[in-house]
Parts: C-alpha cells; sequence; structure tokens
C-alpha cells in the first residue's frame, strides 16, 4: 500500500506550491498527519518521499549511501554557484577530492586558528560597544554574517576581505534566494540565457568568484605568506592513492565551497543562537555563569572548547529547533526497500533535520528549547540519527567540527561582554531558503554586561 500524500497536494502540480509558499509548514504537518512517510510529487515527472524516521535517515545517508546520488533539483541548482565541490559533487570524483581534501580539517588544524577567530571576533565586540553605549540597535543576523565571512577569508583564504565584505555578504544572499527561486519555479530559464534576471545572478556569482580567484592567485605567488593555510594545503594536497593535485577548475571549486557555505552557514547558527538566548532568560544566566566560572575576565581559546559544555549544549539545541540545513534530497539510483516500503530506482528521497529534530516519538517537549539534553549524563536513549544538523554517512559535512569550534569562540567571546535583545513582542520567523536565516534580519540591542 503506499504512503499517503504529503498535505498541501494539488492536480498538476503536485506538492510544488506548498513547499514553495510554506515548506516548514509542510514538512511538520506532513509528519503530524502521516507519520514517518509521505509521498511527493512535483511537476516534470518528480516523485519521491518525505521520509523522518531516525531509521530512514541512516538506510538513505548511511546504509544504502551508494544506492543514492545528489542528482536532485536541489544540487542541480547549487551546482550554478558551487560548481562540482564537496558539496554537489557525487561518485568517484567526490571521493577523490574529499581524500584531498581531508587532512585540512583535521581537528588539531582547526583548533590551531581558535586564537585568530577569537582575534577576529573582537573587532566586532568593538562595533557591538559603540552600538551598546549608543544605545542603538543592530542586525545582529547581519554581524554575525559578516564576521564569520571575516573569519572564513582570513583562516582559510588569507585574505581581509573588510572592504569586500558587504558587497560579498548581499551577492551571496542574492544567489541563494535566486537558486532557491530556481528550485522552486522549474520553468526557470536556463542561466545561459540573457535575461535581466541571469544577468544579474552572473554579476553577483563573479563577485564571489573574484575574491575566491584574488585569494587562490596570491597563494600560488607566495605559499608561505602569512594566514590561508587551509587554501595552501589545498594547493599543496595530492590523492593519497593517484598523487595527482587539483586542477585549476577543482580547486576553485572547492574554495567556492568553503567561502560561500562555510561562512553563510556559521552565521546562520549564531544568529538564531542569539535569538534563542535573548527568549531563553534562564538558559541565558547558566551560559553566564559557565563562561564566568572558565573563562573570567579573558577572552576564550581553543583548549576551553572541551570546558564549555553548556555552551556547546546552547548551540546544539539551536541547531536541533533551527537547523540551518533544513531539508536534504538524494535521488534513488537503485531501488531501496525499508521493511514496507519501497523507494523505487529514479525517485526522489526527501529529509528534513527540521522536522525529524521536532519527532514527538524521539524528542520530549520537541518544541521547547532546552540545552540540557546536550548534556552528558542526560539519560536519553533516542537513536542517534534523531538528530543530524550536519548530515550523516560518509557525506557527512567536512566542515562540522570547523562550524562548531568557530561558533563556540565566537559565543563565548561575545556573550562574555553583551547580552543582545530581541525588540518585545519580536519573534523570528524562519526563511528557509537554501539554508535557513531570519526573514530580514534579526535587529536587536545590545547590551553591556555589568
Amino acid at each position: 500500500m503506499p504512503a499517503p500524500l504529503a498535505p498541501g497536494h494539488l492536480p498538476l502540480i503536485g506538492n510544488l506550491y506548498s513547499m514553495r509558499t510554506a515548506p516548514l509548514a509542510t514538512l511538520t504537518r506532513a509528519l503530524r498527519e502521516n507519520g514517518d512517510v509521505s509521498r511527493v510529487e512535483f511537476p516534470g515527472g518528480h516523485r519521491g518521499h518525505f521520509l523522518f524516521h531516525p531509521d530512514h535517515v541512516r538506510a538513505v545517508l548511511v546504509d544504502h549511501a551508494k544506492q543514492v546520488s545528489k542528482d536532485t533539483p536541489g544540487f542541480s541548482a547549487l551546482r550554478l554557484l558551487l560548481g562540482n565541490g564537496l558539496v554537489t559533487s557525487d561518485g568517484a570524483f567526490w571521493l577523490r577530492q574529499r581524500r584531498i581534501a581531508q587532512p585540512a580539517f583535521h581537528r588539531a588544524k582547526i583548533f590551531a586558528l581558535g586564537a585568530r577567530m577569537v582575534e577576529l571576533t573582537k573587532r566586532t565586540a568593538e562595533e557591538w560597544t559603540v552600538a551598546a553605549k549608543a544605545g542603538a540597535p543592530i542586525d545582529v543576523a547581519e554581524s554575525m554574517m559578516r564576521l564569520t565571512l571575516r573569519v572564513v577569508a582570513d583562516t582559510m583564504l588569507g585574505q581581509d576581505v573588510e572592504r569586500d565584505a558587504a558587497g560579498v555578504g548581499r551577492a551571496i544572499t542574492y544567489l541563494l534566494h535566486a537558486l532557491n527561486q530556481r528550485i522552486v519555479r522549474p520553468w526557470a530559464p536556463p542561466v545561459s540565457w540573457p535575461t535581466p534576471g541571469n544577468k544579474r545572478f552572473m554579476e553577483a556569482r563573479d563577485n564571489v568568484g573574484r575574491v575566491v580567484d584574488e585569494a587562490i592567485a596570491r597563494k600560488r605567488a607566495k605559499p608561505d605568506s602569512p594566514g590561508g593555510e587551509f587554501l595552501r594545503m589545498l594547493i599543496e594536497a595530492r590523492d593519497e592513492e593517484s598523487g595527482e593535485a587539483m586542477t585549476d577548475q577543482q580547486l576553485r571549486d572547492e574554495v567556492v565551497t568553503i567561502f560561500g557555505a562555510g561562512h553563510e552557514t556559521t552565521a546562520n547558527l549564531l544568529a538564531w543562537t542569539w535569538s534563542w538566548l535573548s527568549q531563553m532568560p534562564d538558559v541565558r544566566r547558566r551560559m553566564h555563569a559557565e563562561l564566568d566560572a572558565v573563562l573570567g575576565d579573558r577572552d576564550a581559546t581553543a583548549e576551553d572548547y572541551p570546558k564549555l559544555p553548556y555552551t556547546r549544549a546552547v548551540l546544539a539545541e539551536s541547531l536541533r529547533l533551527t537547523p540551518v540545513v533544513w531539508l536534504i534530497s538524494r535521488r534513488v539510483e537503485q531501488e531501496i526497500t525499508l521493511g514496507d516500503l519501497t523507494l523505487p530506482a529514479r525517485s526522489l528521497a526527501f529529509l528534513s533535520p527540521y522536522a525529524t529534530h521536532r519527532h514527538p516519538t524521539f524528542w520530549d517537549n520537541p518544541e521547547g528549547f532546552d540545552p540540557g539534553r546536550f548534556l552528558e549524563g542526560a539519560g536519553s536513549t533516542r537513536p542517534t540519527l534523531a538528530y543530524f544538523p550536519f548530515g550523516a554517512g560518509p557525506r557527512k559535512c567536512i566542515g562540522d567540527t570547523f562550524a562548531l569550534v568557530e561558533a563556540t569562540l565566537v559565543l563565548a567571546t561575545l556573550a562574555r561582554r553583551f547580552e543582545p535583545e530581541l525588540p518585545p513582542g519580536m519573534l523570528p520567523v524562519p526563511e528557509p531558503v537554501i539554508t535557513m536565516r531570519p526573514r530580514g534580519g534579526l535587529p536587536m540591542r545590545v547590551r553591556l554586561r555589568s
């Protein structure tokens, strides 16, 4: 017996309208009304399933990872920006690129960048101090975007993009919106057509590419120049089996992926975390107590990362309720059987951290913000993949440790000094494009901690 159709299904266009206009509501309603599995249909003959159970997540991303691919409309759109980098590539090509890039993301190398991350965060602290003393509101989401762009450009590219930060940030924001529209509007003209929208898209993409090309050229010319350790390692890296280096195009695609996707995701994680802390004063007080006990009057260091379990739990809970990656898609290349359910070849499988992280079978008070559930000794028996903000299996995000270390050090550095507050009555609204960000930004007033 086939699974029930997902809510919002309409003749001819299937679930396109509901996923275009209210994707998060569609996903949570499908879980509530249909349970773990719903059928979905889209124009162009695209059919598949929403899969919400942790066992389904494991089956698609881990157990049957070789039977699925990223040949989906979403990843086809992303390739227009990221090329064939680690996020979008597949098969033997992806595996080779992963082997080459993996050493650059070793935990020890990331921890070695901690001091630089904190120094760059202190620039943001100076900006917040000025705003706090003036009583002026700031857009915390935009502030985090500038900061994480600064961090990834400095630590990964060896480039100070302060002059270009606003323009690059706007370009990436526009590109993500444009790609999202291309996903939910399958009739969009090919990007090669010289329409006004396509011309603007190409200009924005070139804006990002220019910064990356300059960094690559500079590092190739002076490999021992300060900063940009990640880029230097990628340039010098060789495939352990073939001894081959990346081609210029492969290197560019990987750097654009790290540069664009890397800062966007961490910025949104931090923005959502500031929002949650403003709404949850008890959580904020407990986190401040931990920061005061561990750090006192000094700045955080990478060595403090394991000493801040509650601060890290706050970030984990933020990723549970407001996961930056809210939907993961795969194309089933070979039929997969999951108990009574069959995923046909050429169908699509959709996994949603946003919905599964709210699954009432596995989460007590699923809509409540409770970092305590991520502390050691919390006693949970839920399946591991009831929580998968960075994906799972061989395609799990290569930058997860970098993102978590950076986010923890940024949060600790700023929260030790400041208490951002949302305007009275304001509840940020998620905007699920390629990533999930607060719609319209995050205007907050920043108070100095006494």
